[in-house]
């Protein structure tokens, strides 16, 4: 579920300067190493409740940010949402925390997060799952054809302004469309799209979650960013994929293992489409942390 409940209300911190919103499992009394649960696009930290639950049982501190610029966080005054902005906030999450290392589990734009927290501290970061995005360098430079084809609304996204005004039209119907095209087969609840909705009616926070799709072409230009979003990582990593997914194909999760440089685990989830936390949850929860276990 990704209703409020008494244990799993909205906390606030400051971290890398500027405001976030964050769940933790067991109202913020949660003990054992730090897990940082991070959400994509279309997506909230509602989403990873489930999760937060299972790893708390197993006893993990279970948190689950809002991205930079989501509700009910503030949005960032620099306006930046660069891979490296995303980076440098999962570091700081953890720095607030009090973690000497964290593991981060990112889905989407959550795992590009991971990979640049990876790559910038790997020091900071003990271990990361990943999924549904493979190695930032595999997914920028070396898409097949048929992956720029099911990338096409990353294109549409650059474009000023129709994507504001298409994605909220006919109470987001288009955007559930879309959800449902990158798992098919799979009907979004609305204890899953209704925080969506919520977020996105808000034209502002709209208008930032594009910004991660926009910001993603300057970067590219950007020395900082081939230094680091780009060059291997050196964390142990599992990476999860859908085998039906269809935004990010499974072709596109091969040949990767040199980018890898400590302990590289690949892991497919039958049946399972973009979405497999929310598809097959007890699977994912299942590949997450026995692999965050072996490191304690």
């Amino acid at each position: 579920m990704m209703t409020h409940t008494d244990d799993l209300q909205p906390r606030y911190i400051r971290a890398n300067g500027m405001e976030f919103a964050y769940l933790e499992a067991d109202g913020g009394a949660g003990e054992g190493p730090l897990v940082l649960c991070l959400h994509g696009f279309p997506d909230t930290a509602w989403s990873m409740v489930g999760l937060l639950r299972k790893l708390s049982a197993a006893g993990f501190r279970a948190v689950a940010p809002f991205m930079r610029g989501y509700p009910p966080g503030a949005l960032p005054e620099d306006r930046d949402y660069s891979g490296l902005a995303l980076g440098r906030d999962v570091i700081a999450l953890a720095e607030h925390f009090g973690a000497q290392s964290a593991m981060v589990v990112g889905h989407d734009w959550g795992a590009f997060a991971a990979y640049s927290a990876a790559a910038l501290r790997p020091d900071r970061i003990k271990r990361i799952v990943t999924a549904a995005v493979p190695h930032p360098r595999r997914f920028l430079l070396r898409p097949s054809r048929e992956q720029l084809r099911a990338s096409h609304y990353m294109f549409k996204f650059q474009l000023p302004g129709w994507p504001e005004r298409r994605i909220r039209e006919n109470d987001f119907a288009w955007l559930r469309d879309l959800a449902r095209s990158w798992s098919p087969g799979w009907e979004p609840s609305e204890d899953y799209f209704g925080p969506v909705k919520a977020a996105f009616s808000d034209p502002a926070r709209l208008k930032a979650a594009l910004g991660y799709y926009r910001a993603l072409p300057l970067s590219l230009l950007q020395r900082e960013a081939w230094q680091f979003l780009l060059k291997p990582i050196y964390v142990p990593a599992r990476v999860i994929y859908g085998e039906n997914d269809a935004c990010i194909l499974p072709s596109t999760f091969l040949d990767q293992e040199h980018l890898f440089g400590d302990k590289y685990e690949l892991v497919g989830i039958p049946k399972a489409g973009h979405f497999m936390h929310l598809e097959a949850p007890d699977a994912f929860a299942e590949q997450v942390i026995g692999f965050l276990k072996a490191a304690s």
